[in-house]
């Protein structure tokens, strides 16, 4: 049997990347997927790719930095598909205007808390009441090595970060009496086309990418970390930090 069979899938920044890929993939395992993105084109183009292979998907356009968008995005998502058993809160990013604290210009703080962690803790809020009516349900969010290590030029996505892995426990314990279970990806650098081209921006990173000992991760990797925390074989696990960091956090 599929992993995901019927059950109700949402993924945000899902038009490419990791979200992408995940899409495909919980799709393949029997859920019904919303791709959940900004980019319209490429959002429906992969819920055409995904329904022609078999599987059900369909795209709804959502900002997860507002929350009206965020909401009716959900809303939409139940009135389609009946409910909602799995939200992963993928969409996020850092970009090369972070730096230090003394440095960083404040709007690139602001951009990092808005889109890493307001936006998590939106797809939360708007997501768990549905999932109750479900009698419960899986959160997947995903954070970064950079929330649980230090890395210079980085402080306001290691902020942002590391607050949604303490957000991810605060809620794994606050929702538990409703069986949601919330945990969270800790990827390190994936090889995504977004990544490539951000390190091929600042080659002085490249002995960060040497310190990974089995090698960059692939945007699959990290898709089959959080299958595993979306699906029912993690049934007992709850607030928990699931690396996908190829060792770099014992290197």
């Amino acid at each position: 049997m599929a992993r995901l069979n019927d059950k109700i899938a949402f993924i945000t920044g899902a038009t490419s990347g990791i979200g992408a890929t995940a899409a495909r993939l919980f799709a393949q395992e029997g859920a019904k997927v919303v791709i959940a993105g900004r980019n319209a084109e490429r959002g429906e183009a992969l819920a055409a790719e995904i329904t022609a292979e078999g599987h059900v998907a369909c795209f709804i356009a959502t900002d997860v930095t507002d929350p009206e968008s965020f909401s009716t995005a959900l809303e939409r998502t139940a009135e389609i598909y009946g409910g909602l058993d799995i939200l992963y809160n993928n969409a996020g990013g850092s970009s090369s205007q972070d730096g230090p604290v003394t440095d960083a210009p404040l709007e690139e703080f602001w951009r990092c808390i808005k889109l890493d962690l307001f936006g998590t803790y939106l797809g939360c809020r708007f997501a768990i009441p549905l999932m109750r009516k479900r009698g419960g349900g899986a959160i997947v969010n995903s954070a970064s090595i950079m929330g649980a290590m230090g890395l210079p030029n980085r402080d306001a996505y290691t902020a942002a970060k590391g607050g949604v892995i303490a957000l991810t426990r605060s809620m794994a314990v606050e929702f538990a009496p409703d069986r949601i279970r919330v945990n969270v990806v800790v990827p390190g650098a994936v090889a995504t086309e977004r990544i490539k081209r951000f390190y091929e921006a600042e080659p002085h990173l490249q002995k960060q990418w040497d310190a990974y000992l089995l090698g960059l991760a692939e945007p699959i990797d990290v898709a089959y970390a959080a299958l595993y925390l979306a699906s029912d074989e993690s049934c007992r696990t709850t607030g928990q930090m699931l690396p996908v960091d190829s060792g770099i956090l014992i290197s």
